[in-house]
């Protein structure tokens, strides 16, 4: 299998370095192959690259998603028939859109069973954003638009209000990216390479967690009704009684959980058939995420969890977790479960995230309680 990331970036933006980071420290012991294209006639870049040992493939004197399309292509081919790498890293020209390369990837990938489309993608400098997003739109937006992840650079220059900014404009031309604003020299290589390939969402884990969750709560109540199954054949009259008495526990249990005005919709009761433990979590309940290099104080998140925990002020929250800068320069992690919190202090992320889950949930009172808004 052959797994072709294309790392794009506008004119100075620190793709270069940023590669060599990656295959120095996430892509060890695989074959990796590099693929270049200059805009201009001599690759400056290449020389650097090879330092790290790895294999590089140019393509000078023009931009891959015009006049080097059919180069860029022979290019892969040879490639992928003479080095049959692990992974081959794409690093268009600065002035390339995004899409156009994507586009020339996917028909070379279509070719060959073993190719896949992996990574896209796009770095920007934080210092200078604002300007080349103004001053070259149309080809600096493709690139936010077509992006999986979006990597800053210079992020350890950057004030924290330039850095919030570049950040919500990049979210409002593509929210569904993953954005890494932590400087890089505090960053593994192994981390940055989750990030990019989503293994470390917090949407995902917490969902995975309340999946998990449920269908433990599902084999339970099989199990359950197994064993009523079995008393119903020997006493029909012991289990009528056994199952009121139980009935009424559970009305108990229920009230005093979740109060009268629960609104989660999983404790709506179809007590002929049970249908409720049907339910899946993600058809009940709502996710707000959001990333962010706004730098929090302790007492903030305490704050959150406590309402979270002691109120339904902001909705019915079952499940938070977040991993966030903090203003004396480390990290918080934190995690809410049932109304039960944790705060701790952990070593630094891509970047802060936070995510709460829950019925009924007021988003923008949310983005507020954790200064946010």
């Amino acid at each position: 299998m052959t797994i072709i990331d294309i790392y794009s970036g506008f004119l100075g933006a620190g793709k270069t370095t940023f590669m060599k980071k990656m295959v120095e420290e996430a892509y060890k012991g695989e074959k990796v192959v590099i693929v270049e294209n200059e805009f201009g006639e001599i690759g400056i870049d290449s020389g650097f690259l090879k330092d790290t040992g790895i294999t590089v493939s140019e393509i000078n004197g023009g931009c891959v998603c015009c006049t080097l399309v059919g180069d860029f292509t022979k290019n892969l081919h040879q490639v992928i028939e003479t080095y049959h790498p692990d992974r081959i890293l794409v690093e268009p020209s600065g002035v390339a859109k995004l899409s156009d390369v994507m586009v020339s990837v996917m028909d070379v990938a279509k070719e060959f069973p073993e190719v896949e489309l992996g990574a896209l993608v796009t770095v920007i400098n934080a210092l200078k954003a604002r300007k080349q997003m103004k001053a070259f739109g149309e080809f600096f937006i493709d690139q936010i638009e077509h992006a999986t992840t979006i990597v800053l650079s210079r992020t350890q220059k950057a004030d924290q209000e330039m850095l919030e900014y570049c950040t919500e404009e990049i979210q409002e031309h593509n929210p569904k990216a993953t954005v890494i604003t932590t400087p890089w020299e505090e960053l593994t290589g192994e981390a940055i390479r989750k990030a990019i390939e989503g293994k470390d969402s917090l949407e995902v884990q917490a969902l995975a967690e309340m999946h998990h969750e449920e269908e433990e709560h599902e084999h339970h109540h099989d199990h359950e009704e197994e064993e009523h199954e079995h008393h119903h054949n020997h006493d029909h009259e012991e289990h009528e009684h056994h199952h009121d008495h139980d009935h009424e526990e559970h009305e108990h249990h229920h009230h005093h959980d979740h109060g009268e005005d629960c609104t989660c919709g999983c404790h709506d009761h179809d007590h002929k058939g049970h249908e409720h433990h049907h339910h899946h979590a993600d058809d009940i309940f709502t996710t707000w995420g959001k990333t962010t290099p706004h730098k929090f104080d302790r007492e903030t998140i305490e704050t959150a969890l406590k309402a979270f925990a002691d109120t339904e002020d902001y909705g019915y929250i079952v499940r938070s977790k977040g991993i966030v800068p903090a203003n004396d320069g480390t990290w918080i992690y934190f995690d809410l479960v049932d109304g039960e919190y944790e705060i701790r202090t952990g070593e630094a992320d891509v970047t802060g995230r936070l995510v709460v889950i829950g019925t009924e949930v007021k988003e923008a009172e949310v983005e507020k309680l954790f200064g946010l808004a």
